[in-house]
């Protein structure tokens, strides 16, 4: 396969003929969850700077950042710039940035800066903005960065790059605002208005954002049916205003500015999803050719439950005879303002309040519409003093407070549970509704969501300060935060039954005789209060060595405490030598010193030093060196494990059982288990530690003819403490049990994880001629770990399959892309003599000022782990962790209708445990292309129009997601999603 991929990307490479593939970064600017648009956002890597500008729902874009560590920096009008180390790459999700606004009027116009040099990369290390000329006085920066959640290295820091640079390109041929009144391109003083006065300094704008599908093409069917397509509308309004706040005839003082902002959002969403539902002749007790289950044997629950289930609406050999069209809705409202006061030449306050609202319903497979409503608000206090042209010191205040709070289709309607006879789960009228019922031979898992009010709230102080003395730049300051999580629900009130086929063969004929293979429940200590501390200090200095050289040295502490509960309702287990005996430990009632109020051990010491370097080693040359080297945390570990802590024995009934003689279960009473079940279902490892990354890169780029620009880069991640997740006396079925006096049955965390990755990786960039661009990147990297470490999504730890050979996990990462190719092309209209820049007349008019871009991606696909269902662990209720056998056979000679091949698969032996390893299948390759038009249309001096179209996936190819690798499934081989098909949406803004 990777072979006939290379041969695919270098037919592509000879028909882009020049042009080069790259990554893309996107992200979204937001205060208090609210989009901010006209932001600007500055990506840095050593002496590269690009910028972009954030849309009208705040959403920014940077088209072909290489992979690696970028310091990117948001700015806007009245907020404080905030900057932090943003890790990119291919599979790198979408940045969330809360602004922090700093007017330019805060700093003197008097600010000299020194003369600036090659700059340090941003790679592994948190780079000081040096200051720059004019009335700014300087850029703010500061050390604030640290891992993502999860990322050990998941999507890691990497190489530098001079990203997006047809936009700066363009800026610097075509002339902009942001040039300056001084400039030959230099605007009106009342620019967006041109006129004189306080009136023409007001500014504003209106946007419309449409797409409706009768403009899409029709969703993919995995099933080839013929689905009716879902209808669906979705708009966005967005305005603002802003400029000085000036009253008629209420004299409020001078120099204050204000902004107020409105969003609107009135989304209705479809999709197309398949299922296995059982037929009329299974319901009937009638299972296969000599399987027949009398219906006087078939449970009363299970007939109640089955009534849930819809009727197949078509006949096929596809594993699935079940597809409909889902709806669901998103409305929202936003409101966002911002004021700020200029005291004096040294002094200024401003603060900004933001507030949304939103309500969302889902509908799934089987017409069950579930509600979520969202209310948040954030306010932030900000002051600013300056003591002197070369030092600054700011200090912000923010509270901000954010609600959930989900609805169950069942909830307060009907008793499901209640009504079929089943006892043992919660059957309060907010948690009604049926089991969980999960199949391993792919008839569609029974589930509903799970009422929950969530009400967080976050208070938290920062100070920074900025000195530049000579050719030293240094910035320190430090943060506190304190945070609140409230949370309001139950982990599995109305419990989990699982069929496998262990008491009969076939888990559909199991569950209608009513005996589930396992059962698991979580309810009681409803109502959570997590508490949680966090602190950073941090100093750096970009010290402008000499012309040629520039060196940028920092560290960073950073300590956030385990969270605690607030009347001490956490539970962790006091584990025995050996694991022989474990003994609950309630937070409120712990045992001494042995265990803190967190009953997690805490770690401060992750102070993270950085250094990097950025070299011109020949003076008459385009030639750049680049080099980095930091240690970043993963410090947000601790809120997923508290939620854990608190659904556990004696404060609530947890236990997730087989099964057995010991613990016979049936649909009826298989939520009371026996006394001699396991009743905690979680433990971790008192001294846990917070995982880091070492991250190390080298980069090199250079100028060649053709106005090509080259960079090489290689980087390199080193992951240690990562998160991993076992079965403490667990074995392989048929194998006797090692020690049956051992408890069993809960899974226990510990950090002990770690990660490689690796990657090289070329970049080749165009610069703007004659209305051209074009930029390509290509990556080839590997990544190995021992546990699930994060990324796309696939974050959070892995339980393994054999808890004494840990090391048997050890694979390829999930976010692991072996062959990644990326690259745009841009296209302006009449710019340059051959591209039509003397043009008049009627074709002028229609032809000039249009931006066309073009992306495309093509990469190999990502790994994916094959699973044995039926296989629930010994001792446990736990599937899903075991791998089956492979035979040797052809992995990917399929057969028809398939991708994967069944016979590469078999039964673990008995008494051993499956051999295959994890993430050793390749998912499908990915292949995409998007593209946009847009042009400024200036109505009058003081009106302009902005017209945007966007297509994704444009050639409207079909790409899946993933292979189903349940090999127990009749689905094994399938595709489990495709990718959406072409949409097409329309954005005008109209900008005054």
């Amino acid at each position: 396969m990777p072979k006939r991929f290379l041969l695919r990307i270098s037919a592509l490479l000879l028909l882009l003929a020049g042009s080069m593939f790259a990554s893309e970064h996107r992200g979204v600017v937001q205060f208090g969850g609210l989009p901010v648009p006209g932001a600007t956002v500055t990506a840095t890597q050593g002496d590269k700077k690009v910028t972009a500008i954030t849309d009208d729902t705040g959403v920014y874009t940077f088209k072909d950042l290489a992979d690696g560590t970028w310091t990117v920096e948001v700015q806007m009008l009245v907020f404080d710039p905030v900057k932090r180390e943003i890790a990119v790459s291919a599979n790198a999700e979408q940045a969330t940035w809360e602004l922090k606004a700093q007017p330019i009027s805060t700093f003197p116009a008097t600010a000299a800066a020194p003369a600036q040099a090659e700059k340090a990369p941003a790679a592994s290390v948190a780079v000081a903005a040096a200051p720059v000329k004019g009335k700014a006085g300087f850029q703010k920066a500061e050390v604030k960065a640290s891992a993502p959640a999860n990322q050990i290295p998941a999507e890691p820091p990497a190489p530098a790059g001079d990203a997006n640079q047809s936009a700066t390109d363009a800026f610097a041929i075509n002339g902009s605002v942001n040039n300056g009144a001084a400039s030959a391109f230099g605007q009106s003083a009342a620019f967006g208005n041109a006129r004189k006065g306080v009136g023409g300094m007001i500014h504003g704008g209106l946007g419309v954002m449409l797409d409706n599908s009768y403009l899409d093409a029709r969703s993919f069917s995995l099933t080839g049916q013929d689905t009716s397509k879902p209808v669906y509308n979705h708009l966005q309004v967005t305005g603002n205003l802003g400029g000085p706040l000036v009253i008629p005839h209420l004299n409020i003082g001078k120099n204050w500015n204000f902004f107020l902002g409105y969003q609107l959002t009135r989304n209705r969403n479809a999709s197309v999803q398949p299922g296995l539902m059982p037929t009329v002749s299974e319901r009937a007790g009638n299972i296969a050719p000599g399987i027949v289950v009398p219906a006087s044997r078939i449970s009363p629950q299970a007939s109640a439950l089955l009534a849930l289930y819809p009727l197949p609406n078509f006949t096929s050999n596809s594993g699935y005879n079940y597809q409909v069209p889902l709806t669901g809705t998103a409305h929202q409202n936003g409101i966002q303002t911002r004021i700020n006061k200029t005291i004096d030449q040294k002094n200024q306050a401003y603060g900004v309040f933001a507030w949304q609202t939103s309500e969302n319903t889902n509908e799934n497979l089987f017409g069950f519409v579930d509600a979520t409503a969202v209310t948040g608000y954030n306010a932030t206090l900000n002051f600013s003093h300056r003591f002197g042209s070369k030092f600054f010191a700011h200090f912000q205040y923010q509270f901000s407070r954010y609600s959930v709070t989900t609805t169950p289709f069942f909830a307060n309607r009907e008793n499901i549970s209640g009504q079929a006879g089943i006892s043992g789960n919660n059957q309060a009228p907010i948690n009604w509704g049926p089991p969980q019922l999960s199949f391993s031979s792919g008839i569609a898992s029974l589930a509903d969501a799970q009422d929950s009010a969530v009400h967080n709230q976050t208070g938290a102080f920062t100070y920074d300060t900025y000195w530049s003395h000579r050719s030293h730049n240094v910035t320190w300051g430090a943060d506190y935060k304190r945070q609140q999580f409230n949370n309001i629900s139950q982990q599995n009130p109305r419990g989990s039954f699982y069929f496998n086929g262990a008491a009969t063969g076939n888990d559909f004929q199991d569950f209608l005789l009513g005996i589930p293979d396992t059962s698991s429940i979580a309810y009681g200590n409803a109502d959570k209060y997590f508490r949680s501390s966090l602190y950073d200090a941090y100093i750096t200095d970009d010290w402008r060595v000499g012309r040629g050289l520039s060196i940028n040295v920092g560290a960073r502490w950073e300590y956030s405490a385990p969270i605690t509960e607030l009347y001490g309702r956490l539970v962790n287990l006091d584990i025995a030598p050996g694991y022989s005996a474990v003994t609950p430990v309630v937070a409120a009632n712990r045992m001494g010193k042995a265990f803190p109020d967190s009953l997690v051990a805490p770690d401060k010491r992750q102070i993270q030093p950085r250094v990097a370097l950025s070299w011109r080693p020949f003076p008459d040359s385009s030639m750049v060196i680049r080099a980095g080297y930091g240690i970043y945390a993963n410090t947000s570990v601790y809120q997923s494990i508290a939620s854990q802590m608190a659904q556990q024995s004696p404060l609530s009934k947890t236990f997730s059982v087989a099964n057995s003689s010991a613990d016979p279960l049936t649909l009826a009473n298989g939520f009371n288990a026996s006394p001699l079940t396991t009743q905690n279902t979680f433990a971790i490892d008192r001294n846990f530690r917070v995982g880091y990354a070492h991250n190390w890169q080298i980069s090199m780029q250079g100028d060649l003819p053709g106005s090509l620009v080259l960079i090489a880069t290689y980087l390199g991640i080193k992951g240690t403490r990562g998160v991993q997740e076992f079965l403490p006396n667990t074995y392989p079925s048929g194998a006797a049990n090692p020690c049956p006096t051992c408890p069993s049955g809960y899974v226990y965390m510990t950090s002990n994880g770690n990660s490689t990755r690796e990657s090289g990786q070329v970049q080749l960039r165009r610069r703007l001629h004659n209305g051209f661009t074009a930029s390509a990147t290509y990556t080839f990297a590997k990544a190995i770990d021992d546990a699930a470490l994060g990324g796309r999504g696939q974050g959070g730890s892995v339980i393994a399959q054999n808890w004494l050979n840990l090391a048997g996990e050890r694979g390829l990462s999930n976010f692991d892309q072996r062959h990644l190719l990326t690259s745009e092309l841009q296209y302006s209209s009449g710019t340059g003599l051959r591209g039509g820049t003397l043009m008049g007349g009627w074709r002028g008019r229609l032809l000039k000022e249009w931006t066309l871009v073009t992306q495309i991606k093509a990469g190999t696909g990502l790994p994916e782990t094959p699973v044995y269902t039926p296989g629930v662990v010994s001792g446990t209720g736990v599937s899903g962790s075991i791998r089956p056998n492979y035979t040797g056979a052809p992995l990917y000679a399929a057969p028809a209708g398939r991708y994967l091949n069944p016979a590469a698969y078999a039964t673990p032996s008995p008494g051993q445990w499956g051999n295959a390893g994890r993430d050793t299948i390749t998912g499908p390759n990915q292949f995409g292309i998007n593209q946009s038009m847009s042009r400024t249309f200036r109505l009058t001096d003081r009106f302009n129009a902005d017209l945007r179209i966007d297509a994704t996936n444009a050639l409207n190819h079909v790409v899946i997601g993933a292979w189903n690798t349940n090999v127990s499934s009749s689905q094994f081989g399938l595709p489990v999603n495709a990718n959406p098909m072409r949409s097409l949406q329309a954005t005008l803004r109209v900008r005054f």
